[in-house]
């Protein structure tokens, strides 16, 4: 049986998308990647020569309206990634788009809407990576009742010094990040695959750093934080704090705990550790070879086009989910309240 060809148009080939993008997508068969746009005509061909694409479009429009594809994978910073969405969803082409998902909520609700207006075209957001070899293993271990009805979930991801000097980097950018915060969206993404969603949003954040300087040489105000605190009500009935931060220098791996009324898990590293009520101290879980996940996003992009199976990491709702928590973030800090969610 013939495959079904795959013919894919790359805009914004950054560090994410030339390291696994490219060359996941030209390993599977039937599947080649045909153009590529990026910030510059010389960057565009530097991309083009490494990967032995074919044709270099200098304006974005052009590759996604061009007939030489069918599927187009968004590599730019998320300032880029509603309006080219929605340009490649109405030229009819399946869509793979880089996190963040959008700027804020209303830009994801757009995405999510255009993609339900063509249901026969697949839409994917390139998914939280950190925890995929252990999520399937704490799913069940929470879904069997191994800890007991869920209580609280802390997540702590940082362990670097504040960056006094260093230059304006696009996720310190508001105009190109919106109101994505570190790598809060991509932990409130784990949490979701865990225990569901959040109802509430309580937040302070503070920027140390209040002025950066960028490519050009000019001084741009910061406006992202460098540190923020979450306290979130979640459906299932947990609390859960997030210290999300850039200035936690010492303290360790990121990591994530969820604390129930029979046990704890912990995750670190991509190491899972639990221990019950009676236990002295947590230990190691081993992952079952059945459950142990990885990296597969340009396979199931690719499998979902041959409608062989479902998007699951992840869908543009689950996209949405995570950008109206980013957003409640957001307006929590500067209104000085909790935000209520869904916004």
């Amino acid at each position: 049986m013939t495959e079904e060809r795959i013919l894919v148009g790359v805009v914004g080939a950054g560090a994410n998308t030339r390291s696994r993008h490219i060359p996941g997508l030209q390993a599977i068969d039937g599947v080649e990647v045909v153009s590529v746009c990026n910030r510059s005509h010389t960057s565009s061909t530097r991309v083009a020569e490494q990967f032995g694409i074919p044709t270099i479009y200098d304006s974005w429009l052009d590759l996604i309206t061009a007939p030489d594809t069918n599927a187009i994978v968004i590599g730019t910073w998320p300032y880029m990634h509603c309006r080219m969405t929605l340009a490649a969803l109405a030229a009819g082409k399946h869509v793979m788009c880089e996190a963040r998902m959008a700027m804020n909520a209303g830009e994801a609700y757009r995405m999510r809407d255009a993609a339900q207006a063509n249901p026969n075209l697949i839409a994917q957001i390139v998914p939280s990576p950190m925890t995929l070899s252990v999520d399937r293993t704490i799913e069940r271990l929470i879904a069997q009742g191994t800890i007991g009805d869920i209580l609280a979930v802390e997540v702590r991801a940082g362990g670097s010094f504040l960056d006094l000097d260093g230059p304006l980097h696009w996720r310190h950018d508001f105009d190109l990040s919106g109101y994505n915060i570190m790598s809060m969206g991509i932990w409130y993404e784990a949490v979701m695959r865990w225990v569901g969603k959040a109802t509430a949003v309580t937040a302070m954040g503070r920027t140390f750093v209040t002025t950066r300087r960028s490519s050009d040489g000019s001084l741009k105000a910061v406006r992202i934080p460098e540190h923020i605190d979450v306290i979130a009500d979640m459906a299932c009935g947990a609390q859960l704090h997030m210290q999300i931060s850039g200035v936690t220098g010492l303290s360790g791996a990121p990591e994530a705990y969820i604390f129930g009324t029979q046990g704890t898990l912990r995750y670190s590293q991509n190491r899972l550790y639990g221990g019950k009520r009676d236990d002295p101290s947590l230990r190691e879980i081993e992952i079952p070879e059945e459950e142990q996940g990885g990296w597969r996003v340009e396979e199931e992009f690719v499998n979902a086009i041959r409608r062989r199976e479902a998007i699951t990491h992840t869908t543009f709702e689950t996209g949405v989910c995570y950008m109206e928590f980013t957003e409640a973030v957001t307006r929590s800090m500067a209104q000085r309240n909790t935000v209520a969610i869904p916004l």
